[in-house]
């Protein structure tokens, strides 16, 4: 309603009038300034026509036209064509959708337009979760470094284990050696300790006697004292293994020298006394499995020294009656012995293995031993230990140590027997057993049988059971 006088009866408002509001409005929601309202202009003044007025006469003058008083403002500017508008209220819908705010008109002081909580924030958000994030992760490595220098839950370590430090030896070069044989998890870690504890130039040289895992701490406090005069160790032989995995146990319990090179040859031992061919390669079967008591840094041919004096005292006149009343030299009967440690698990087995080799000799037929492969496999690759499944291609392999593929025994003794085995080999069971496989429940007991048809089923039982394991040999759930 008009603010005039109310007993007056309202103006109807005209077309142009309204699309003049709705294009003001149009403008202030799309943050534009406002048009400078014009004077209104009256609408000009219609006289009424009666409803049925008489023509005037063809004399009659028409009367002139009402003047209309024109305003002193200038005209208002042109109205922008409704398509301007519509794009307008378009940016504007496009705007809501996309969940922006509306553009405020910025203060008089900022000048421009500003975003109250638009994407601008979002930006500054995001830049400050990143920097949270960056400074946690440098709180967790900080955390870790001081963790991993200091230890504080670390143990004291266990086993033993021979360390020689080089003389001139820098810390860092210490840290190195010390994690490389397992005493410590880090070098660079034990030199950074060293430096913090200020014992980097207080390191001595030598040999020491250390433990595996053990802490930055203790490591330092140990060598940080002169070594010992000497450091007695237990070198401790199984029955059963050969030249090069005796080797490694030498190294591991600090004896200095070649232990394979040192046990090639020895002048308190002459294989061809038992029999052996004149041209046999190496000391294998001669070097008895026990434990020594030695000091760590000896030679190794200490070692081989002591093996080859055990050897004679127990291997004596009743062994090589013995083997020339079963028709085999005193060293086949030791080649025999070495077969049967590295195949029976329980020592019940141990005369009934023996009983197969000596039949099948007799028969002329081929052994047939699996460990007498794995010994070929291992000379040729120059490995202590072969663990897994012979492939067939190694069944194959070109070796006189194949007894599948050569018949009678195999050049050497493929291991260094103990005195049960030794024994076995002398007083082999009465048995008429040609055949046996390894059982098919994993316990260790050997399935011996006389025929092929039989060893066949006992075979096939021990595949399943391997097959059923994943490829691996079966294990016992006796135990």
């Amino acid at each position: 309603m008009a603010r005039g006088n109310r007993s007056q009866s309202p103006r109807e408002r005209t077309e142009e009038e309204r699309e003049r509001d709705r294009e003001e409005r149009a403008r202030r929601r799309a943050g534009l300034e406002p048009e400078k309202p014009a004077e209104a202009i009256p609408p000009p003044v219609v006289p009424e026509e009666p409803a049925q007025a008489p023509e005037p006469p063809a004399t009659e003058v028409a009367p002139p036209p009402i003047p209309v008083e024109e305003s002193a403002e200038p005209p208002p500017p042109p109205i922008p064509p409704p398509a301007n508008r519509d794009a307008l209220l378009e940016q504007r819908r496009d705007r809501l959708r996309a969940g922006r705010p509306s553009v405020k008109r910025a203060d008089r002081r900022g000048g421009g337009l500003h975003v109250g909580h638009g994407r601008g924030s979002r930006f500054r958000l995001t830049r400050a979760r990143v920097g949270a994030l960056l400074a946690l992760a440098a709180a967790i490595v900080v955390v870790w470094f001081l963790l991993s220098l200091f230890q504080p839950f670390a143990g004291q370590g266990h086993g033993r284990v021979i360390v020689v430090i080089p003389k001139d030896s820098s810390a860092s070069t210490v840290g190195s050696i010390l994690a490389r044989d397992g005493v410590v998890s880090s070098g660079f870690f034990f030199d950074i300790r060293a430096l913090v504890e200020g014992k980097r130039g207080e390191l001595h040289s030598g040999r020491f006697l250390l433990r595996h895992e053990e802490s930055y701490a203790a490591a330092i406090a140990a060598l940080s004292k002169p070594p010992p005069a000497a450091i007695p160790v237990k070198v401790v032989i199984p029955e059963g293994e050969n030249r090069l995995q005796i080797a490694e146990l030498a190294a591991a319990d600090g004896l200095t020298g070649g232990y394979a090179a040192a046990s090639v040859h020895s002048p308190l031992l002459d294989p061809a006394t038992y029999g052996a061919p004149r041209d046999t390669p190496n000391l294998e079967g001669f070097l008895f499995p026990a434990t020594y008591e030695m000091n760590a840094g000896a030679p190794v041919s200490r070692l081989v020294a002591e093996q080859l004096t055990a050897f004679q005292e127990r291997f004596g006149p009743e062994d090589v009656r013995r083997a020339h009343e079963l028709h085999v030299t005193p060293y086949q009967l030791l080649t025999i012995a070495s077969m049967v440690e590295r195949e029976a698990q329980l020592p019940g087995d141990r005369p009934k293995i023996a009983a197969v080799i000596y039949n099948r000799l007799r028969l002329g037929m081929p052994l047939g031993i699996d460990a007498t492969i794995y010994y070929a496999v291992e000379q040729a690759e120059g490995i202590a230990t072969d663990t897994h499944e012979l492939t067939e291609s190694e069944l194959h392999i070109d070796s006189p140590y194949n007894t599948r593929t050569h018949r009678g025994l195999p050049p050497t003794p493929i291991s260094n027997p103990g005195m049960a085995s030794i024994e076995a080999a002398a007083h082999p069971a009465h048995v008429p057993y040609l055949y046996y496989v390894a059982g098919a429940d994993g316990c260790g007991e050997q399935i011996f049988s006389t025929n092929y048809a039989q060893f066949e089923i006992d075979a096939a039982a021990y595949d399943a059971a391997v097959k059923k394991n994943g490829g691996k040999p079966p294990v016992c759930k006796k135990r």
